[in-house]
């Protein structure tokens, strides 16, 4: 079973992008658990067909310890099963917590079958506190993606990302698979986050089109394997599900300086 965690700054399209990578995985025949954990609850609605997923957290408020896997464990797509971490009441309480509850509880629940291909861990923003971190410092997560764009920020929150894999890497065994560019039609934009995973030490495994194909799928309630199977941008989210499920490149990153990120974002033309 090979646990995956997705890592990227906030608003870049971490959901979104799991959820059509688990779609291609599963068309492949691949078992597949994704655990949200994102206080928003978002990492399974396509996948779910846009059901409200009942998260740990409230269940476990609600109802109390003695609950059964099914009640927060969903299945859909291609036999996909999903389940939402959840947080704290607003303003109460640290999310990140809300990751070490669910997964424990997962853990007790049986919710780790053998048969698993893999886990995905959809984690909220970047490695802000020690809860966001939890699946790389625990170990749960074995490999990291982290999905980012062009953009200068989305780059800087990836170097930081490489950080956070860096630290826990003797720990908990974590390595880093690749980057993931979720277009944003920045200029040049496959070429800086190419030669940025290079520095890091990693690849650009897959560079993801922008194409309004994925919005139409979103607004339907589905992946864009689901709803458009034919569609271009079907084959894209196929490939990046073809060129993880082959990936043996796992590495420890070296992240940059933010003096060198900066230099190699003056050379691609983003910080003239």
């Amino acid at each position: 079973m090979r646990q995956v965690a997705i890592y990227g700054k906030g608003g870049i399209g971490k959901s979104t992008t799991t959820q059509n990578l688990t779609a291609g995985l599963g068309e492949m025949g691949k078992k597949i658990m994704i655990v949200g954990c994102d206080p928003k609850a978002d990492s399974t609605r396509l996948i779910l067909g846009g059901l409200a997923q009942k998260t740990v957290l409230d269940t476990l408020r609600e109802e109390g310890d003695d609950i059964e896997l099914d009640t927060v464990l969903k299945v859909g797509y291609a036999g996909i099963k999903g389940v939402e971490s959840g947080g704290p009441e607003p303003g109460v309480g640290c999310a990140g917590r809300g990751i070490i509850t669910s997964i424990s509880l997962l853990e007790r629940l049986g919710a780790y079958e053998a048969d698993l291909d893999y886990v995905f861990y959809d984690v909220l923003g970047e490695v802000v506190c020690g809860g966001f971190a939890m699946p790389i410092r625990e170990g749960k997560a074995q490999e990291i993606y982290i999905v980012c764009s062009g953009e200068m920020m989305a780059l800087y929150a990836a170097n930081n990302i490489s950080k956070g894999i860096s630290k826990y890497a003797n720990t908990g065994g974590v390595r880093l698979g690749g980057l993931i560019c979720n277009s944003r039609k920045v200029d040049g934009e496959a070429e800086l986050v190419a030669a940025v995973a290079k520095e890091i030490g990693t690849q650009m495994i897959h560079f993801v089109p922008r194409d309004n194909a994925v919005q139409k799928a979103e607004i339907n309630k589905k992946t864009v394997i689901d709803f458009s199977p034919t569609e271009p941008q079907a084959d894209e989210y196929r490939q990046l599900a073809r060129k993880i499920d082959g990936n043996d490149m796992f590495i420890v990153p070296k992240p940059m300086t933010i003096d060198r990120l900066e230099e190699i974002l003056m050379e691609h033309g983003i910080l003239d």
